[in-house]
């Protein structure tokens, strides 16, 4: 073999080796939430479970989101290595046109598919004091602090219309972030707060100072048109009770853009590597197969491959 040839064959292998090693790996762009929030940090042990669970086959990059709307927004001009998170109701209303995206439809909207839950934002009122669970109704005469800005907020508001009570607390002007010191010193009597079970803020709170969690009656989780959610005994120091609250289911999606192949290792590997991130946060203990009820979009084909073969229980709105 002349010396050209032998040049030319092992540029041409060591090309076929580069071209290997490219395409070895998957690269996934996990679009979630604000730095600094659970949500975001949730995005971060995801990836970290990702590349463990294939053995660095699937690189996950997080990057920082303003909220589940502009999540959803964002498939418009995205490709099929998009992942995000939002409400399932916020992907049903998009497809729809309604509510923050009316006049705003895309055909795009109409290509967005399920891959899987994860921990929803769950409300929680928190009360300074011993004993068994509250009631709404001990919430009256407190000094209540909602924050501002954030669903918990709104949402908190919400119940306090709904139940008769918002002219039966006064509402303190503090932001969340001195919830649990204004808590501990007596400046007010209990806060609002949402977020994925066990929340950082309130076992803070718990493991503080004495406090009792707000459960709700059946009744009154129907009327707030939320997901009921139970709190497990023993979630946050001195709960001694399941809680019954509401909460907002949240789930992982992507597009018709993005491959079946991927879909399908992206879902299998979110299922077996929970229980180690559960392990990590225990946050993720609180993903069941159960919150697949609460997906009432499509599911991708690669991820509808991955359940149909572990055998979910699905729906005929997720095999559409």
């Amino acid at each position: 073999m002349t010396k050209f040839l032998k040049t030319l064959s092992a540029t041409l292998a060591a090309g076929v080796m580069l071209a290997s090693t490219a395409q070895a790996d998957t690269r996934v762009t996990y679009k979630s939430a604000k730095s600094g929030s659970s949500y975001y940090q949730m995005g971060v042990e995801l990836a970290e479970a990702m590349k463990a669970g294939t053995d660095g086959d699937i690189i996950v990059t997080i990057e920082e989101s303003q909220g589940s709307t502009q999540n959803v927004m964002e498939v418009r001009a995205r490709g099929g290595d998009y992942v995000f998170t939002t409400p399932p109701v916020l992907v049903s209303l998009a497809q729809k046109g309604k509510g923050p995206f009316e006049g705003k439809s895309a055909p795009q909207f109409d290509e967005i598919r399920a891959l899987f839950p994860i921990p929803s934002l769950t409300m929680h009122f928190v009360m300074a004091g011993e004993g068994s669970a509250a009631t709404l109704d001990d919430l009256a005469g407190q000094t209540l602090l909602l924050g501002k800005g954030s669903f918990g907020a709104t949402e908190g508001e919400k119940y306090l219309n709904l139940f008769g009570l918002a002219d039966k607390v006064e509402i303190a002007d503090a932001e969340l972030s001195n919830a649990v010191a204004a808590l501990k010193n007596g400046q007010i009597g209990a806060f609002v707060t949402a977020g994925s079970f066990p929340a950082p803020n309130v076992v803070e709170a718990a493991a503080s100072t004495p406090v009792r969690l707000v459960s709700l009656t059946p009744e009154q989780v129907a009327e707030t048109k939320r997901t009921k959610l139970v709190i497990p005994a023993g979630t946050y120091a001195g709960q001694t009770e399941d809680v019954t609250t509401t909460s907002l289911p949240v789930a992982a999606f992507t597009t018709t853009k993005m491959d079946a192949d991927t879909a399908y290792a992206l879902t299998r590997t979110y299922w077996e590597q929970k229980a180690a991130m559960g392990d990590t946060s225990a946050w993720w203990n609180g993903v069941t197969a159960e919150l697949m009820a609460n997906i009432t979009t499509p599911l991708h084909p690669g991820a509808l491959r991955y359940y149909e073969e572990a055998g979910f229980a699905l729906s005929e709105a997720h095999k559409q």
